[in-house]
């Protein structure tokens, strides 16, 4: 069973990875995949996931193999669910929640209880031996004797895991985390051994005192039990803390999982079943009643009700639906009874593919965590040598041997690589996650990074900075032409192909305006983007376009009012012949001033660039207070605009919603999509504003920076840590008990800062900002 989806070189395959604990684990995955030409992997320790972009002839076996290879375990990610097919699972397609016990990448619900029965038991058996050794009133004859009792089991079954998967990386030439914290243990056990048998230390009366900082060059040799069972202790204390901040940051996923409906009811000849949401397919009508969810994705087919949309858009108020309006699937129904007809299901759902999209943000790396990585991939090494050599120092100095094994040994366990690995995953789960229930989609770390410097925005008009809900305001027809109506009749019928919204505000006006039944079919139809549509009705070529120089008198003075008034026009020819003049008038979008004004406040200079006209377009931007506007724009203009503006050094952001976008979005830094735009915009584009609202640039923009700033001190604390540590671990001013704790304090610390982003709240609105009405 494979998770594969095709890509430009070939394909993609998801891959699940148990037995990663540190960056050098991560770096060791990726750099045994990357050995097979052809193939490139992003390895997420957060996640334990792998993406691996690979030719078509590289098998899937391959791919396991060479992580097997790695020494580490590992299995496909299984793919989402066909449309229609049962599921195994109730959430939407994609991953399930990180801590769901069906979910390959995260740990089964028996394997976190025997962690935390591991966990409990070590803290058991641990504390009596932490306590007569830090305390020496309570050390009573033989008292060394009964840590060694209590240590042992510590040291074998408590850190067994930490030995397994050390052998395991030495059998494959890799040294992890995993390698420090077992071989510490060993050596802290090891010498408490040589000191009770050979050392003098097992004397029945022997009394040891407590100091923080390493002693020797005394008589009779120290044990090191509470350091032996203290390693353990915290380290597998960092870990379940560390596990459950991670699935902190993985909480918005999971809810957003936990939206999908287990059961439907559907209506058939009168009478309604319940199914099981897998067997609902497209085209049946389902009843969604007062305080249920929305089953899946679909169109009202009886029944008006308020819809609560706040966990799938991030919009806080309650959307009103009737006859004829879409619903997506997860919406809570806050009023009446709705029949509603199905139109998508499973992975087409716009809910599976909101989860997709952010399971493949948490899946990048940004660029300050691939240097990362690639530190981590000599850290390892690089500690073990210094390891040696500090060991070797301090014997070729003279100092004593007890001396020189608790520097080495606290070099070892206070070394760990595990901050580095987790300083990027964890905070672009929080912050996507957090996103997500903003109504901000964001595709990855790198889209994270542009949006973070973006300078200019150019912004498309009609459904971005308006709401696109086009109506016509007057038609004026010619004078000993066809009529007012059959020139109507005949423009509503070639823009019934149409996705523009003034071709759909044409076909909406005339067919309400039609007395003569159903809108004729069109033939031949065609669109060019930023230009029109034509098509043959009836036998007669008609044109709707942007109208051009030459009209007829009577064509020519509405023209101008309609651009007097900040209306759209458009021109209807006939054969040939200008026919009629109609005016369409849209609204701005209520955030759209304060949208502009915030942008303009972080440093991004907007740039209006629309198809429209001249005046038209500058009506707009005066309202909105943009100073530079490109009017008469093609697709292939708004894309040139961008190149200009890019090759001028500046970082460019686009934000369209519909099919005349999706160049320019493509051609930008960074493309932002309105959620209610086309699939080929939002397919283009690198950011979603989910709920359409124009004001989350800006959140988008704000979100962005202060997620890197959060990667950032993360990595200067985890690099920091160690610039600090290890130094005073060799030079003997930390022990190897308290290097524990650190080690364990500087994980749980990254992960911790990480989930502040949970919380991250957008700039409150300002009530009373001006909007006004304009046009495309």
């Amino acid at each position: 069973m494979t998770a594969e989806g095709s890509t430009v070189a070939g394909v993609t395959t998801d891959l699940v990875v148990r037995g990663m604990t540190c960056a050098a684990c991560v770096n060791r995955v990726e750099k045994r995949l990357s050995r097979i030409d052809g193939v490139t992997a992003s390895v997420n320790l957060a996640t334990g996931r792998a993406r691996v972009h690979h030719p078509v002839d590289v098998t899937t076996q391959e791919l396991l193999a060479a992580v097997e290879r790695a020494g580490y375990e590992t299995e496909l990610v299984p793919p989402p669910v066909p449309r229609g097919a049962p599921r195994a699972t109730t959430g939407p397609a994609g991953p399930a929640s990180p801590d769901d016990p069906d979910d390959p990448a995260g740990p089964t619900r028996e394997e976190t209880r025997k962690d935390r029965e591991r966990l409990l038991i070590t803290a058991l058996l641990c504390l009596p031996v932490l306590v007569l050794s830090m305390v020496p009133a309570l050390q009573f004859r033989n008292w060394q004797w009964l840590c060694l009792v209590l240590a042992a089991p510590v040291v074998v079954w408590s850190a067994w895991p930490f030995h397994l998967r050390a052998a395991r990386g030495l059998r494959h030439s890799a040294a992890t985390m995993d390698t420090l914290v077992s071989l510490g243990v060993i050596a802290s056990f090891a010498w408490s051994l040589y000191a009770l048998f050979l050392g003098g230390a097992g004397d029945p009366g022997m009394r040891m005192p407590f100091s923080l900082l390493p002693s020797a060059g005394t008589e009779v040799a120290h044990v090191y039990l509470e350091a032996a069972v203290a390693v353990p202790l915290f380290v597998l204390t960092g870990r379940h803390l560390e596990a459950r901040a991670r699935r902190g940051t993985g909480a918005a996923l999971r809810s957003l999982a936990g939206l999908a409906a287990k059961d439907v009811t559907v209506r058939e000849d009168g009478r309604e079943r319940l199914l099981p949401i897998g067997e609902l397919v497209p085209g049946q009508g389902f009843v969604v009643r007062p305080g249920e969810r929305v089953a899946t994705d679909g169109v009202v087919v009886s029944g008006s009700s308020a819809l609560d949309l706040s966990l799938i858009t991030g919009e806080s108020d309650p959307v009103e639906v009737g006859p004829g309006r879409a619903v997506v699937g997860g919406a809570v129904n806050m009023g009446g009874l709705l029949l509603v007809q199905a139109t998508a299901v499973g992975a087409d759902t716009r809910l599976a593919r909101i989860t997709q999209l952010v399971t493949e943000a948490q899946a990048g790396k940004a660029r300050a965590q691939r240097l990362a990585d690639r530190v981590a991939g000599v850290f390892v090494p690089a500690v073990l040598s210094l390891a040696v050599t500090v060991l070797g120092f301090w014997l070729g100095a003279g100092a004593d041997p007890q001396a020189a094994v608790t520097a080495a040994v606290a070099i070892l366990v206070v070394a760990c690589p595990c901050a580095l690995g987790l300083a990027t995953p964890t905070a672009l789960m929080a912050a996507t996650g957090r996103g997500a229930r903003l109504g901000i989609l964001v595709k990855g770390p790198q889209s994270l990074e542009a949006l973070r410097h973006v300078d200019v925005i150019v912004l498309d008009k009609t459904g971005t900075l308006t709401t696109g809900h086009m109506s016509v305001v007057r038609v004026t027809e010619t004078a000993g032409g066809i009529g007012r109506d059959a020139a109507v009749r005949l423009a509503g019928a070639v823009e019934q192909g149409s996705e523009h919204p003034l071709g759909r505000a044409v076909a909406s006006y005339a067919q309400r305006a039609s007395d003569r039944g159903p809108l004729p079919e069109v033939a031949g139809f065609l669109a060019v983007p930023g230009s029109g549509v034509t098509g043959i009705v009836e036998g007669r070529r008609v044109e709707v376009r942007t109208p051009g120089e030459g009209l007829p008198a009577s064509l020519a003075q509405a023209l101008a009012e309609a651009e007097a008034a900040a209306l759209t026009p458009v021109l209807v020819r006939v054969d040939g012949f200008d026919e009629a003049l109609i005016a369409l008038g849209d609204v701005l979008r209520p955030g759209s001033y304060r949208a502009v004004d915030r942008l303009r406040r972080l440093g991004v200079e907007p740039v209006l660039a629309t198809g429209d006209r001249e005046a038209t377009a500058r009506a707009v931007a005066r309202q909105l207070g943009i100073t530079e506007v490109r009017a008469h724009c093609t697709p292939e203009g708004k894309a040139a605009l961008v190149r200009r503006l890019r090759g001028g050094g500046r970082r460019v952001a686009v934000i369209g919603d519909g099919v005349n976008d999706a160049a320019a979005l493509a051609e930008a830094d960074l493309g932002i999509a309105m959620g209610s735009g086309t699939d080929v915009a939002i397919g283009a584009a690198d950011v979603t504003l989910v709920r359409g609202d124009i004001e989350a640039v800006a959140d988008a923009v704000r979100l962005a920076r202060r997620t890197l700033a959060t990667i950032r001190l993360n990595l200067v604390w985890a690099f920091g840590y160690n610039a600090v540590t290890v130094p005073l671990a060799a030079v003997g001013l930390l022990g190897p008990m308290l290097a524990a704790a650190a080690m364990s304090a500087s994980s749980v610390l990254v992960v911790a800062n990480s989930l502040r982003l949970r919380t991250w709240q957008p700039a409150p609105r300002r009530p009373g900002s001006p909007v006004g009405r304009a046009s495309r």
